[in-house]
């Protein structure tokens, strides 16, 4: 059952406390035997325990309660709760991993969070073509009933909500910050339709910024939730493979889409791969390893094939771009075309979303799985 009003500011309280952590705050309620407990005799367990002398002295003068008020005011609005380790309620998938958060903030449909899911993420700066296949994967995947979880960034984590929401199917954005406040702020209103059907979640109180440090820490809860972590697109230095780390440290399963050998975006997946991660070309290849049925309407909802352009020249760039992105001075030269004959046919390839452009007046096939 959920916390006594008592029991809830006791909670609120101490995750109040700078220096804590959630390692030290799950052991001082363990030891005191419930969160009123460890708040009433805070300091001198702290103290028996080692813990720092700020901690101590915070804990004596009895934390901030003018936030605590305001932990308060936000859980009081609908559909806002918060999700301590007592709470049956609390994920089952997330007690597993090393350092669970002690309570999570949540907007939205608690839950959710005891759902079977897949974590898809990936790179903030993601090409067209990545977050294509981003959206078309949690468009499939939450079909086959998995719920997707994210971290509501740009690029991936954001095509990723999308994909689940425009298939009708509620998706989990865990954030680095108060749920007070949404961030990126471009995502505002794909926070709000997330909260709509599916949840927003955080260990961090309201009012609390997005940190650098923050993330490592909302990355681990992401891998914890799911039952794996797919990597559509990551850069070598991604904050993206943390999180694929963390699942593997976690005992869940990771998964990566590779890409093209020049792609910077690709070598992260790639080396994934190396390391074991399975190579995924279709959702199939997800629900496989999962031992998860496919969705019976699963091939009816693949996106039909692009049809060949009715334009010859439209036809033949296409077919000269392939599958990698292609400058402009080399389509002049394989097409043996005038630049004046050539740019307005790449204009109407790219407004019918068959192409797109890219850096150094590159331009690469946008294609439906």
């Amino acid at each position: 059952m959920a916390a006594t009003s008592a029991g809830l500011r006791a909670w609120l309280t101490l995750l109040r406390v700078s220096g804590l952590g959630p390692a030290r705050l799950l052991g001082l309620i363990e030891t005191a035997g419930g969160a009123e407990a460890a708040l009433a005799d805070g300091a001198r367990l702290a103290r028996a325990q080692g813990l720092p002398g700020a901690v101590v002295d915070t804990l004596a003068a009895a934390p901030d309660q003018a936030a605590v008020e305001r932990d308060l005011a936000f859980l009081a609005q609908p559909d806002c709760a918060l999700i301590t380790w007592d709470d049956p309620r609390y994920p089952p998938q997330l007690r597993e991993i090393q350092l669970p958060p002690p309570a999570l903030f949540v907007r939205g449909c608690v839950e959710l969070l005891g759902a079977a899911q897949l974590a898809i993420v990936g790179s903030r700066s993601a090409t067209p073509q990545g977050k294509q296949d981003a959206r078309c994967f949690a468009a499939e995947l939450s079909a086959a009933g998995l719920v997707i979880t994210s971290g509501l960034a740009l690029g991936i984590d954001g095509a990723a909500h999308r994909g689940a929401l425009e298939a009708g199917r509620p998706t989990v954005a865990v954030c680095g910050n108060g749920l007070d406040r949404v961030y990126p702020a471009r995502h505002r209103e794909l926070a709000h339709a997330i909260a709509e059907t599916g949840a927003l979640v955080s260990e961090f109180p309201p009012g609390t910024p997005p940190k650098a440090e923050h993330f490592p820490r909302r990355n681990r809860i992401i891998s914890g939730l799911a039952l794996g972590v797919l990597v559509v697109e990551a850069a070598p230095a991604s904050g993206s493979l943390i999180t694929a780390r963390l699942a593997a440290e976690q005992g869940r399963e990771v998964f990566a889409v590779p890409g093209s050998i020049h792609s910077p975006r690709a070598r992260g997946c790639h080396a994934l791969i190396r390391d074991g991660a399975k190579l995924v070309e279709t959702s199939a290849d997800v629900l496989e390893e999962l031992r998860l049925p496919a969705p019976a309407a699963a091939a009816a909802a693949q996106p039909p094939a692009a049809a060949t352009p009715a334009d010859p020249l439209q036809a033949r760039i296409l077919e000269a771009i392939g599958d990698a992105a292609v400058s402009v001075d080399t389509l002049i030269q394989s097409l043996d075309e005038p630049p004046q004959r050539l740019h307005p046919a790449l204009l109407a390839l790219e407004l019918d979303g068959a192409i797109v452009a890219g850096p150094g007046d590159t331009y690469s096939r946008l294609r439906s799985r």
